[in-house]
């Protein structure tokens, strides 16, 4: 799988809820980070644990991407999430620093331990 197949099944994921779809895209090693100062979320199930609860009140939700820099094996890629949840509308922008393993899926390993 590409950056760009995978980042599209990233955004398939959040604007639908799927956690399990989200963490099919991680090895069972990975290290998901929700932001730099939370603690990881480990292997597949810690991603869809984590998306699980994450995406439960969103709603309404559109996810986009800016362009991708780096090649297959490490890609950084801006984000800009809107959505509404308890709160209302929600504009969130972020990053992804993304190390894929030999199959695509993102595995992330130790990365920010």
């Amino acid at each position: 799988m590409g950056v760009d197949q995978w980042l599209e099944r990233y955004r398939v994921a959040w604007e639908t809820g799927d956690s399990k779809a989200a963490a099919a895209l991680f090895t069972e090693d990975a290290t998901y980070r929700s932001s730099p100062f939370r603690e990881p979320h480990r292997g597949q199930e810690g991603v869809r644990e984590y998306w699980s609860g994450a995406t439960g009140s969103q709603s309404e939700t559109r996810v986009r991407f800016g362009r991708p820099i780096g090649d297959a094996h490490r890609t950084a890629v801006e984000w800009w999430a809107t959505m509404r949840d308890e709160d209302g509308e929600i504009t969130l922008p972020g990053i992804l620093v993304l190390r894929f393993a030999s199959d695509g899926r993102e595995p992330h390993p130790g990365w920010g331990d």
